[in-house]
């Protein structure tokens, strides 16, 4: 016979927190609101941050052990933060909570269980460079594009295969909605993506959105395992809810199942991700989700001043699917209100912005205060332009990522195929840096080191069983030394030695032959190195290059950041960040909101939360612009209408600049003759902006 019994939770510490004092009324309903679930709806600037420290801290001093509290965040930086924070609140009480991104918990979870989904102890997890080569290889394999020369490239098929895993949405669903010109081609598709699937197997290697949809697999299909983490995890809370997917949503449901314990914190007017899978309806529909669920609401705003967030509050009133908030400000009015400006040309509107970022330069406004946004990075052409001329210092957001640089990645091939020989890629981008080796023959000695190692790391026999062309014979020998090394008596050396063992041997020679900037590059390294000794394990180290790939090249050397210039930026890529000054440019019909999106009522609401977002990045002036007159060299002139985000607003919310002509250095006529010499810039690669031929 069985006997019940209640273990009820410690007592609660007495840290000397004053919640009452440290949080204003709304916040502190929220976090010291009972077990359950909650929605925080925290409009911009209103402490969402505090909020989620401050309950963290709150379930701590209730009796919960930090091993039972999740806490999911989308960037590594915000996770970081919050556990700082927490620490200063409650020195070392936060000390094994489960804190990450959706991605490195789940890679957490999966490195525990990975023979239930397929893959063995060991996997290694593909960027997304990596994963466009195993498609190409599939795709090779299966002999689609020697018979079909439109096949998609790695890079669209990457694509695909990572909505329809996101979205839950159908590969012809996928093609019908952003690739209508491969409908014909679905059956081949759905064959890759199988093909896929078991090459991943093959060479036991995760592509990052298997970090979830394999985690949640495991789940769903392990009720035994399923249990283990929905009892343990007694909070769950998540940040940034707006932005989740159906399938990490789907995720933190089947985690939720035990206790119902979750606490979601987000802005449905900042959801403005749905082009990579974010899906409006989970903030919108989580009290259905939860019928019991508590829903509260953030709304005193610490960043702006009163005039910016009548704007802003004006503005996504127009919005009808929305949680209804009214942004209320702490600090005092600015004695101005929001310019409107309308600019003759598109160069005046450069100008305007150059000549006045300049005069408040000269009143005392740091140019890293000043910040230049808009839909998308070609609209920023001019203004690039004009700054330069004039001198003005300025930085785009969308520079290469720490992790993302080819040394980087190359070393990081060497260590990927020491633990799992079975990577392909990573032997593939390994020998193909040596002299006179192309795809070709990579392939050609992936199929020989195969049959020689049959998954095992007895590197020596690489050495005579595989015959590279002549030219590489030497470079070759000292690769099969340096994979000895890097796995002696067949275990991996720690990653630290790994990366020095690599540098001396191979690659520091052929940076030098290579790169321009070689010196820079040894310095990446070298810091990669000292980076890598806190991991015992190279597996672990591996995986936190992959889960970093955000993170910036100086946050990772240490290289200062802060430097004094103007920030450009796409508002997608602005979110969560603020500055004193903002100008949001180019608010026309068609490029603000983009043509796409005004014939999609849907579309049309998450352009207004663009708009939205990037109103509430201004602290104390903001500068709303756009020019009358487009002047283009493959469209000739168009006039341009006001952006209806700017009609729809309230007149005595903005002051009207009229701008004398003579302020710009440029007549119209001048502006066409230079625009014949410029050429117009697109990035394909950035999803967020629109396709210029369909301006």
């Amino acid at each position: 016979m069985s006997r019940s019994y209640q273990l009820h939770p410690s007592p609660a510490s007495a840290s000397g927190i004053d919640f009452s004092k440290a949080l204003n009324e709304q916040q502190l309903a929220a976090v010291t609101s009972p077990a359950g679930a909650h929605l925080v709806i925290a409009g911009a600037g209103s402490g969402k941050t505090r909020t989620l420290t401050y309950r963290v801290g709150w379930l701590l001093e209730q009796g919960y052990r930090p091993g039972e509290i999740l806490l999911l965040t989308f960037t590594n930086k915000a996770a970081r933060e919050m556990l700082e924070r927490v620490n200063a609140l409650l020195p070392g009480a936060a000390d094994g909570l489960w804190s990450g991104t959706f991605h490195s918990i789940g890679h957490r979870i999966l490195r525990r269980h990975s023979h239930a989904v397929g893959f063995s102890e060991g996997f290694t997890i593909m960027d997304r460079e990596d994963q466009e080569e195993l498609l190409e290889s599939v795709v090779a394999r299966l002999g689609f594009r020697a018979s079909d020369k439109r096949f998609p490239k790695g890079q669209v098929l990457a694509e695909l295969i990572s909505l329809g895993c996101n979205t839950g949405e159908t590969l012809r669903t996928l093609l019908a909605r952003r690739y209508r010109y491969f409908i014909d081609l679905e059956d081949q598709i759905a064959q890759v993506a199988t093909a896929y699937e078991g090459r991943k197997k093959e060479v036991n290697a995760l592509d990052f959105d298997d970090l979830l949809s394999k985690t949640h697999e495991l789940l769903l299909t392990n009720p035994e395992i399923a249990v283990t983490y929905q009892r343990r995890f007694r909070a769950i809370l998540v940040d940034e809810y707006q932005d989740t997917n159906r399938l990490q949503a789907g995720l933190i449901d089947t985690l939720a199942a035990m206790h119902k314990h979750i606490m979601v914190v987000g802005d449905d007017a900042q959801s403005i991700y749905s082009w990579r899978g974010a899906d409006f309806a989970n903030i919108l529909e989580f009290p259905k989700r939860y019928p019991d669920s508590v829903v509260h609401r953030i709304e005193t705003n610490y960043r702006s001043v009163p005039q910016v967030l009548e704007l802003a509050n004006a503005s996504i009133l127009n919005n009808p699917r929305q949680f209804p908030k009214e942004l209320r400000a702490v600090r005092k009015p600015a004695i101005t209100k929001p310019a409107l400006v309308p600019l003759a040309t598109n160069n005046e509107q450069a100008s305007f912005i150059a000549q006045r970022v300049l005069e408040l330069h000269d009143e005392g406004i740091d140019f890293r205060e000043i910040a230049v946004l808009y839909r998308a990075h070609y609209h920023s052409m001019e203004i690039q332009l004009e700054f330069t001329r004039r001198g003005i210092p300025f930085g785009i957001t969308s520079g290469l990522r720490f992790f993302e640089q080819a040394h980087i990645k190359d070393v990081a091939a060497f260590l990927k195929f020491a633990i799992n020989p079975n990577d392909e890629v990573a032997f593939k981008r390994m020998v193909r840096l040596l002299p006179g080796i192309g795809n070709k023959t990579a392939e050609t000695l992936w199929q020989q080191a195969m049959k020689l190692l049959e998954g095992g790391r007895s590197f020596s026999l690489l050495d005579k069983g595989c015959k590279p062309p002549s030219k590489a014979q030497g470079a070759w020998n000292q690769l099969v030394t340096t994979l000895t090394e890097l796995a002696p008596k067949g275990e991996p050396a720690p990653p630290s030695d790994m990366i020095t063992s690599v540098m001396k041997s191979l690659y520091d020679d052929y940076m030098q032959a290579k790169f321009a900037n070689y010196e820079a590059r040894r310095d990446d390294l070298n810091t990669l190195a000292n980076y890598a000794k806190q991991f015992d394990r190279t597996d672990e180290f591996l995986a936190q290059l992959t889960l970093l790939g955000g993170t910036e090249t100086s946050e990772v050397t240490g290289r200062d950041d802060e430097e004094d210039r103007v920030c450009l930026s796409s508002i997608h890529q602005a979110k969560g960040l603020e500055w004193q000054v903002v100008f949001l440019a180019w608010l026309t019909e068609g490029m603000f909101p983009g043509t796409r999106s005004m014939e999609d009522e849907n579309a049309l609401e998450e352009e207004r939360r663009l708009f939205y977002v990037g109103v509430t990045r201004c602290k104390d002036e903001l500068y709303l612009t756009y020019p009358e007159l487009r002047l283009n060299a493959a469209y000739g002139e168009a006039f341009q209408r006001p952006s209806r985000f700017l009609e729809e607003l309230p007149e005595n919310l903005t002051e009207r600049w009229e701008v004398a002509r003579a302020m710009s250095r440029f007549t119209p006529e001048g502006d066409r003759e230079k625009q014949r010499h410029q050429r117009r810039e697109f990035d394909p690669a950035d999803e967020s902006q629109e396709i210029p031929w369909e301006d």
